[in-house]
């Protein structure tokens, strides 16, 4: 059986940095990033805010997607983002 995957991208409180990810447990993983458990660019740049995911039914694909997301330009990203949350929302809380 395939595992589910998830592509997200998190900024910080002022929208002004921008960091995608990929996880299997999109909670959890979002959960991680926002108490500071994950040492690392997020933790350094206080990346907390959940504005972009997307749902795949295999791990391997969110991959390809994280990929592809991640050689575009800041601009793509933003673009992408505002497709779905054009107000930047929080959409962590929406998940449960």
């Amino acid at each position: 059986m395939e595992k589910q995957g998830y592509v997200y991208i998190l900024t910080n409180k002022t929208n002004t940095v921008l960091y995608t990810g990929v996880t299997s447990n999109l909670t959890k993983r979002i959960y991680e990033h926002r108490t500071g458990a994950v040492e690392g660019f997020t933790k350094k740049y206080n990346v907390k805010k959940l504005v972009y995911y997307e749902v795949f039914s295999d791990i391997e694909e969110a991959i390809k997607r994280e990929k592809q997301i991640k050689g575009g330009s800041r601009a793509k990203k933003i673009a992408l983002i505002e497709s779905i949350n054009p107000n930047w929302e929080d959409l962590y809380y929406k998940l449960f």
